[in-house]
């Protein structure tokens, strides 16, 4: 054997000891994956909401669409079984001679704009084959929920759904997700959403006072986009909303607000690094493409488990019928029905409206304070003069000025 071939040899051994250690890895990670598989699964056999719970923020959460076909359902509320018929029980065509909702336009405009990042493998024509599928997707729901308000962005999170659950399903999924879990965002105005990201500071300050502080000067709508769209509008990897979704669905719908916390702490040098309210407010609206979504997941769920919303100061502010309330528990929510989410809807708008109508009491009071002010005075000058403390003082008021003369 030459000198080159006995320098060589042990290299080659290293490469075949690497190659075998690669093998035996691989064959590890196939069959830990195939037993977390057979436990989901059975899961969705035993229709076992907390252990569904548990595998959605293990790594790599429901691992593939077929099982998550079976584990969505059940975490929505309903029997993957009773997809053959649309979200209110009628035939799955009979949507089309109800009556047209008001925000259809506005739809057609979004999914036009639709699946710019995934699929990426479909041909144009399959694209518009999508994009046909998801417009009646969302037109069906709305028109079977009229009471729904549609807002841009909505057809990010249902294109989700659309690519992940096979088409009897999908009508069912997205009614009981808009009305059961993302319902505030739905609502004749935002502000119910924008409440929600008040939670946001409250979290950063339990979690990291400094950074917080770093960001007081922000106010939290750097956040609306990717919490009013459960991520899907920022999200680019398919791979990575799909097992993000994973996440939210099993767990309580504030669960979006701490993952987006948590990469804002996971973001902490570079956000500290900047200064200007503007640069931090663009940095922040912007998801970074590296993110290692199943560490955010399972950080984000200890996040919440350490410093749960009802230790937050902004939380008592926070609608009893919010979604974000009326989600705590999963079996409660598994129970409720679209019929429910149309009863707390109702009393959401009413407590909109009662606000809206003390806040414009508010404001015209502001803006007549001086005219009120005088008002004031003289009613209040009318009932002192018919009383004996009134008498008195202009008793002594007139005594005093005598004694002043004399």
């Amino acid at each position: 054997m030459t000198a080159a071939a006995t320098k060589n040899r042990p290299r080659v051994v290293d490469e075949e000891e690497e190659d075998l250690t690669d093998a035996v890895e691989s064959r590890h990670a196939s069959t830990s994956e195939s037993e977390r598989a057979a436990r989901i699964l059975a899961a969705c056999e035993r229709k076992d909401i907390d252990e569904l719970r548990d595998m959605a923020i293990a790594p790599g959460g429901f691992l593939s669409d077929t099982l998550r076909s079976r584990a969505w359902p059940i975490l929505l509320g309903f029997d993957a079984g009773d997809g053959s018929t649309n979200s209110t029980g009628t035939s799955s065509t009979s949507w089309r001679r109800l009556p047209p909702h008001r925000d259809e336009e506005q739809v057609k405009l979004d999914v036009d704009r639709s699946f710019v990042y995934y699929p990426n493998d479909n041909s144009q024509t399959q694209l518009q084959e999508k994009k046909s599928e998801l417009s009646d997707l969302i037109t069906q729901v709305l028109r079977e929920q009229p009471y729904l308000c549609y807002f841009q962005g909505y057809h990010d999170i249902c294109q989700v759904l659309l690519l992940v659950l096979p088409a009897p399903l999908r009508a069912l999924a997205v009614a009981r997700l808009s009305v059961l879990r993302i319902r505030d965002f739905m609502l004749p105005t935002l502000a119910p959403a924008v409440s929600q990201l008040r939670l946001i500071p409250d979290i950063l300050s339990a979690a990291d006072p400094a950074l917080c502080a770093h960001l007081s000067r922000n106010e939290p709508y750097f956040a609306l986009a990717d919490t009013l769209t459960m991520f899907a509008h920022n999200v680019r990897r398919y791979g990575d909303i799909a097992r993000l979704f994973d996440a939210l669905l099993a767990r309580e719908q504030v669960l979006g607000v701490y993952v987006f916390a948590r990469i804002v702490v996971r973001r902490r040098d570079e956000l500290l690094a900047h200064d200007e309210p503007d640069m931090l407010h663009f940095a922040l609206s912007k998801l970074p493409a590296d993110l290692d979504l199943d560490a955010v997941v399972s950080e984000a769920a200890r996040l919440l488990e350490t410093h749960p919303p009802e230790s937050l100061r902004s939380w008592r502010r926070i609608s009893a019928a919010s979604a974000l309330k009326t989600t705590r528990d999963a079996r409660a929510l598994a129970r409720q029905s679209l019929r429910d989410g149309r009863v707390l809807f109702d009393r959401q708008v009413a407590e909109m409206r009662r606000a809206e109508r003390s806040q414009k009491v508010m404001q015209a009071a502001w803006a007549n304070r001086t005219l009120l002010f005088t008002i004031l005075i003289g009613v209040s000058a009318i009932y002192l003069r018919r009383t004996t403390t009134w008498t008195s003082l202009a008793a002594w008021v007139a005594g005093f000025a005598r004694l002043g003369w004399d």
